[in-house]
């Protein structure tokens, strides 16, 4: 079976998969809900950064986008039943015993005073993880998820999520591609207000369509002629990216050098980005190249997770839902400072599965 066998028979299930998505596409989606905090359970702040109002928690497809960005920390509660891989939510009533849930809150007045927050709170630690969500996300979602992350990478990096408006509706593909030109100004500034102090860095971990948004930014970075700004981020990870390797061909050369390390984490059997390239023009996204010589870049390395899909449900985020993976990323993200592309090569092909792509 060649490639376009492969490529048709990938379309023909992810648009299965996708008519069934779009039939429960007007089912109630679950939001963050408040509990009792239980002594067991780890606490896991996630500050956020969001072009959402507070109390859209979830859905807003057809709703307008408001302008301006919201600041607050969520204490997520990770409960003690945690299984790597997985966000626990609630079947009942929430019970941090056993689910995700939110134990606190705090409403800050910009991204001044949320950055003097995380350092009250981290002191010593000059660098944040910066997490940008994907299509048909909400903001319950995305937080549940980085706290998910934190957890299981176990970082000492304060996180924040920046979570821009997505309609978090199967149906608002469109919606949110509009959405990430929308928001690419607004993180650009949150990326110039964390990285503004001495010593301060950032590592920026995006996921599908917010791997759009992080190259958008940069490249307006770039543009601005602000060098200084990429050299203060101290990596780039884009799992599942869902942008067309045209698209992040010119994206990457008008940034030029990238920041360094710049991981690409791409699964062959991801369905959620089979429908997305069929629906933009047949042809795979860069989450789903076949071949390293797509990315022909000296300073992008393109690591095939493949291997780690279960078969499960859309094979979209395995890289944070697989132990395996997870595993490898947390030591990528321990070591961000001061890694090396041969650092990160002997790392991978020390692990059973992940392949590592050179052009």
């Amino acid at each position: 079976m060649g490639l376009g066998d492969n490529w048709a028979g990938n379309v023909r299930r992810a648009m299965l998969g996708g008519a069934i998505v779009l039939l429960g596409a007007c089912a109630p989606r679950v939001t963050a809900e408040r509990a009792a905090p239980n002594p067991a359970a780890t606490i896991q702040p996630v500050y956020v950064a969001t072009g959402r109002k507070l109390d859209q928690t979830g859905p807003i497809f057809g709703l307008e986008r408001p302008e301006g960005l919201r600041f607050f920390r969520a204490d997520v509660s990770v409960p003690p039943t945690h299984a790597p891989g997985q966000i626990e939510w609630p079947e009942g009533p929430p019970d941090a015993a056993t689910d995700f849930v939110v134990t606190g809150t705090e409403v800050f007045d910009g991204v001044a005073d949320m950055q003097r927050a995380m350092r009250r709170n981290h002191p010593g630690t000059r660098e944040t993880l910066l997490f940008v969500h994907g299509y048909n996300n909400t903001l319950s979602e995305a937080m549940y998820r980085l706290a998910q992350i934190q957890t299981d990478f176990d970082t000492a990096m304060p996180g924040v999520l920046f979570s821009w408006p997505s309609a978090g509706d199967p149906r608002g593909y469109i919606y949110d591609r509009d959405s990430v030109l929308y928001a690419r100004d607004d993180l650009t500034a949150v990326l110039r207000q964390l990285t503004g102090g001495p010593g301060d860095k950032v590592f920026l971990l995006a996921h599908s369509m917010g791997s759009s948004l992080v190259m958008e930014a940069l490249r307006s970075i770039a543009l601005s002629e602000d060098r200084a700004l990429l050299t203060r981020i101290s990596g780039v990870v884009l799992m599942s990216p869902d942008i067309d390797p045209d698209v992040f061909d010119r994206q990457a050369e008008t940034i030029g050098r990238l920041p360094q390390p710049f991981l690409i984490f791409i699964t062959k059997a991801d369905r959620a980005l089979s429908l997305s390239g069929f629906i933009t023009g047949r042809k795979p996204r860069l989450g789903m190249i076949y071949r390293a010589d797509k990315v022909q870049r000296p300073d992008v390395m393109v690591i095939d997770f493949t291997a780690l899909s279960d078969g499960s449900g859309l094979n979209h985020f395995v890289p944070v839902t697989s132990p395996a993976a997870i595993d490898f990323l947390r030591d990528i993200m321990a070591g961000a400072a001061g890694l090396s592309g041969d650092f990160v090569r002997d790392m991978t092909l020390s692990l059973p599965k992940p392949r590592v792509l050179l052009p």
